[in-house]
């Protein structure tokens, strides 16, 4: 099993009716900027520690679980609404840094919610970084009645118990249930990463720490609209990160590209994009030292 460098420590924190699980790695310093890394669907915040252990400085790193993943539990609600990240992202600032601006990290879709963040509260970003968060395809308005009527069938069939996960028989069948998803990932690195990506219950039996109710489809259309007029807000300098494997052409088959995005990107006031060679979506899996590299030569620079 891999050998991490830097142990991190847990904690949980009152944050809107949930109690949230808390990553933290450092100290805090007055004098730097807290770094707070967000991680994507179906993850969890120990997914940074590979970034973490690449790191040549220090800085204070919190990293929650969102709502639902990991350590957070939600097992209260039947679905998850975007903004609620959002929120539970202002909120757990408030409780841990107050109003001291933060650099904001994320992956994949805790890339888009940072990246949202920065333009709904531009004072509290110092520096923003978004780890191929693409967002959504663009949808139309002749789209809500259908997507609403999934939504609820939906809801419908979690509730006779159709869309539960699948659990594994042991860890090494949870670590082979990662690899399949990314074959980059190394063995040790996938045992270590599954022994936080799941749990065992007491049939033996290991289930993933993801809520089934992430899989529903959202009640809401993705309004570009919006979405752009948030980035257009945003006042940290931002550097997107995106692997040299296009990713967007796999899921979406010509309906969202990587083109598209970039046309995104136009909006925001400054923002640069690098791309990490021989990775792919799980690039701080596939390439932490590149990615570490790349982070701290961006945030560790004075604005």
């Amino acid at each position: 099993m891999y050998r991490i460098q830097r142990p991190s420590r847990s904690r949980h924190l009152p944050i809107r009716r949930l109690q949230y699980h808390l990553r933290e790695w450092g100290e805090p310093n007055p004098d730097a900027a807290p770094w707070v890394m967000v991680h994507g669907w179906m993850d969890v915040s120990a997914s940074f520690q590979f970034v973490v252990d690449a790191l040549t400085h220090s800085p204070w790193i919190l990293a929650p679980d969102w709502r639902g993943f990991g350590l957070t539990d939600a097992s209260a609600q039947d679905c998850f609404w975007f903004p609620d990240y959002v929120a539970d992202l202002d909120a757990l600032l408030d409780a841990t840094v107050g109003d001291q601006p933060v650099n904001l990290i994320g992956h994949s879709m805790g890339g888009h919610v940072a990246t949202l963040y920065a333009g709904a509260r531009p004072e509290r970003v110092r520096k923003l970084v978004n780890l191929e968060g693409f967002g959504m395809p663009a949808t139309r308005p002749a789209q809500a009645p259908g997507r609403l009527a999934t939504w609820m069938d939906e809801l419908r069939a979690q509730a006779r118990g159709e869309n539960e996960l699948k659990p594994y028989n042991d860890l090494a069948g949870v670590a082979q249930r990662l690899t399949r998803t990314n074959p980059r990932l190394s063995p040790d690195k996938a045992l270590w990463l599954a022994s936080h990506w799941a749990s065992q219950g007491s049939d033996g039996l290991w289930r993933i720490l993801g809520h089934a109710g992430h899989k529903i489809t959202s009640a809401t259309l993705f309004r570009l609209d919006e979405v752009l007029c948030t980035y257009e807000r945003i006042q940290a300098p931002m550097l997107f990160v995106q692997s040299d494997t296009d990713s967007l052409s796999t899921w979406w088959q010509g309906r969202y590209s990587r083109e598209e995005f970039h046309q995104r990107l136009e909006k925001v006031p400054q923002c640069e994009t690098i791309t990490l060679a021989e990775c792919g979506h799980m690039l701080h899996h596939d390439q932490p030292q590149a990615l570490a590299q790349a982070l701290e030569a961006f945030l560790l620079t004075p604005t």
